[in-house]
């Protein structure tokens, strides 16, 4: 709790590691800091122009979350996204998320979400912040690409995203269709509930259609971030589908013409 207050009042997040350092967008690093023994070994050229301190190793190693240290951390300026800006993409493909806790699967489901091409994450306030260490870590990097938006009243924002005309799906035990029966070419969001409790009966309420993911054995349900992933790459199946048929009729007119 300390440690997200002062991130917050300084407006910034830590991340560690070369490649979370190497892909951070230059105009967003706010101070870098090197162990000794990493400075020696990649130079003055790898800070490059960045207001960087330089550790000794001992004092880095203290300074850092995880239990082996790459030797580089960084100050990086939070973002700030409004829920505009997520719907700016045609037929957008959204997350919504309710509740999540654990940071794995929070980082994951942005990993995998910049992958299957998806418009942003709408989160509550109970979900585990998005700034927290571990989340970053597992965002790989998708943390500097993927639009958010943390939501006050995650009810309100569900209805204005219905307003905007998008369509909303609740991955739910009591869901009648199978998740790869809906078309989601349209606007789409999903809604993703608690890893153990699912979707408050609050929120499943308002989604437009309960989907359930089959389940075979004595499993009831899927990993948080496994369905999330599910759902997404169904999406983007199908839109791929589309697409290339869009082009094929395209090119059909052309030959015709």
């Amino acid at each position: 709790g300390r440690k997200a207050k002062l991130r917050n009042e300084q407006d910034v997040f830590l991340v560690e590691g070369t490649k979370m350092y190497l892909e951070a967008p230059a105009e967003r690093i706010r101070k870098v800091y090197l162990s000794q023994s990493l400075y020696e070994e990649k130079g003055e050229s790898f800070v490059k122009g960045h207001d960087v301190e330089i550790l000794e190793d001992r004092v880095f190693a203290a300074a850092c979350d995880t239990k082996t240290p790459q030797g580089v951390l960084c100050m990086v300026q939070q973002y700030h996204y409004r829920l505009e800006d997520l719907l700016k993409k045609k037929n957008p493909l959204l997350m919504i998320l309710e509740n999540l806790q654990d940071p794995g699967n929070l980082g994951t489901m942005f990993r995998t979400g910049e992958g299957a091409g998806i418009a942003g994450v709408i989160m509550d306030r109970s979900t585990v912040d998005i700034y927290n260490p571990k989340t970053i870590r597992s965002t790989m990097g998708s943390i500097y690409r993927m639009p958010f938006f943390v939501t006050r009243d995650l009810a309100e924002t569900i209805c204005e995203l219905k307003n905007a005309g998008v369509k909303t799906y609740a991955a739910h035990l009591k869901g009648k269709m199978q998740y790869d029966e809906p078309d989601y070419t349209g606007a789409t969001a999903f809604m993703i509930g608690n890893e153990g409790n699912g979707l408050s009966d609050e929120i499943a309420d308002l989604a437009d259609t309960y989907i359930k993911i089959p389940m075979c054995g004595q499993v009831e349900s899927l990993n948080a971030a496994i369905s999330a992933s599910l759902l997404m790459y169904e999406t983007n199946r199908q839109r791929r589908i589309r697409s290339m048929s869009q082009d094929r009729m395209s090119n059909i007119r052309k030959v015709e013409e």
